[in-house]
């Protein structure tokens, strides 16, 4: 099972924000993975006979400063629950008005019967508004 979650537009992603996704160019079928469209945040739920479900969650993204702003390191992270999972800090430093591509992920396991909520948060420090483009959210259960 995989669900892909889009946004190509550009979107201006405030400091502590989350990235919002448009589209849902892969569905859930199972009710593991609940979405709305427009939406940041993403529902794994534990539906499993084991002691967990195990999802892998990937992010893949153009990001970069707005016009007029002052380059300096921007990045975007994973989070569970609403706190950013250090780990999968994305950082890249791109002149004002450009992107740069970013990646990352992580494996997540959702106690039986729990859900978790996972986003993709704007981390910069210090704070800031990025741009986001192209946004892609892959997330597959692999166990």
């Amino acid at each position: 099972m995989a669900v892909e979650l889009t946004a190509v537009a550009l979107q201006n992603v405030l400091a502590g924000q989350n990235v919002l996704f448009t589209d849902t160019a892969v569905r859930c079928n199972r009710g593991y993975v609940v979405h709305r469209e427009g939406a940041g945040i993403v529902t794994l739920r534990g539906i499993t006979s084991n002691n967990f479900a195990r999802y892998r969650v990937a992010f893949y993204g153009n990001i970069g400063l707005p016009t007029g702003g002052t380059a300096a390191p921007i990045s975007i992270a994973l989070s569970i629950n609403g706190e950013a999972v250090p780990a999968t800090a994305a950082t890249i430093t791109v002149p004002a008005g450009s992107v740069g591509n970013v990646s990352t992920s992580f494996i997540v396991d959702v106690p039986r019967g729990c859900c978790y909520t996972i986003a993709v948060k704007n981390v910069t420090d210090p704070p800031g508004p990025i741009d986001v483009a192209n946004a892609n959210l892959i997330i597959e259960r692999i166990a």
